[in-house]
């Protein structure tokens, strides 16, 4: 059993450089998100929107960059349906002009362009998902709590969480690092980051805790290792065939789910790594023993009666 183990890929061997790595990424995103914020969206900020329609599909970086040129500022452009229905997204006060001006602009330019709306976005919905996004995180967090230490132990709980607030900590600290828009489709991208990830944890938590009542061994990271080593070519392979898809919707899937996208990858990668790393190697941390799942057999007062 040793010499099969001895092949195998010694990860919890690695888990001080695997904490340390995961420390810098956490400290990065947290002074990130102090300092420099997120770059909220037109979902939470309120802004102006317009809506036009062209002859043939249009450039969305010619677009772009005719807007700013002339003064319009955090102008966010992409196609809504049709490649000829554009969507154009400008954070300032609204100004019941604004779409004529943005479709003279266009036309200036020579394109063949039509005004089909013009209209306010209020940042009400912004202040609405700030409560209750935040409380239905912590909610969430809270019943997946619940639900691990049900399903396995309270100490598997307490993995499973910090892994999951570790994947949430560095997906939106890399918007808040290279401000990148953070809107409501990122927020949904969240959202699946956290069932992604804890879908991961549990299939190696449950294979942990098989090997743990199955081994004769007390050594919990030679254990640790058996177990992910086991589900390993489940988790590369899930991974692996997400990540294909997830670049394929980011290369082709146009401005409509860019960040989307980008959110999403990170967050599997994340979500990856930490299922391996940080959910096991916390259950070494808070000194997972084999007493925790087989509790020891009370002895039977009565057998100790008899002569």
């Amino acid at each position: 059993m040793k010499s099969l183990i001895n092949r195998q890929l010694d990860f919890m061997g690695k888990r001080r450089i695997a904490f340390a790595v995961s420390g810098l990424l956490l400290l990065v995103s947290i002074v990130s998100l102090l300092f420099q914020q997120l770059n909220l969206g037109l979902d939470f900020t309120g802004g102006t929107l317009v809506e036009v329609r062209y002859a043939v599909a249009p450039s969305l970086d010619a677009i772009r960059q005719v807007l700013e040129n002339t003064g319009f500022r955090d102008v966010s452009v992409q196609t809504f349906g049709a490649s000829t229905e554009v969507l154009i997204r400008l954070q300032q006060a609204f100004d019941p002009d604004v779409g004529e001006q943005v479709v003279s602009l266009l036309r200036n330019v020579g394109d063949d362009v039509e005004l089909v709306r013009a209209e306010f976005v209020g940042a009400q919905v912004g202040d609405q998902l700030r409560d209750q996004s935040g409380m239905g995180l912590l909610v969430a967090l809270g019943t997946v709590m619940l639900y691990v230490a049900f399903r396995f132990q309270y100490k598997f709980a307490i993995g499973a969480l910090l892994a999951l607030m570790h994947d949430v900590i560095i997906v939106v600290g890399i918007f808040s690092l290279f401000q990148l828009e953070f809107d409501l489709t990122v927020l949904a991208a969240l959202l699946a980051v956290i069932g992604y990830s804890l879908n991961d944890t549990i299939v190696v938590y449950d294979r942990i805790r098989e090997t743990i009542r199955k081994s004769r061994i007390d050594d919990m990271p030679m254990i640790f290792n058996e177990a992910i080593n086991m589900t390993l070519s489940r988790t590369l392979a899930t991974s692996g065939t997400t990540l294909l898809v997830l670049l394929a919707l980011l290369i082709l899937g146009g401005d409509m789910i860019h960040f989307f996208s980008i959110a999403l990858i990170a967050g599997v990668v994340a979500g990856t790594f930490s299922s391996i790393y940080v959910a096991a190697a916390l259950l070494l941390a808070v000194k997972l023993d084999r007493e925790d799942l087989i509790p020891a057999k009370k002895e039977d007062p009565e057998e100790e009666e008899l002569p």
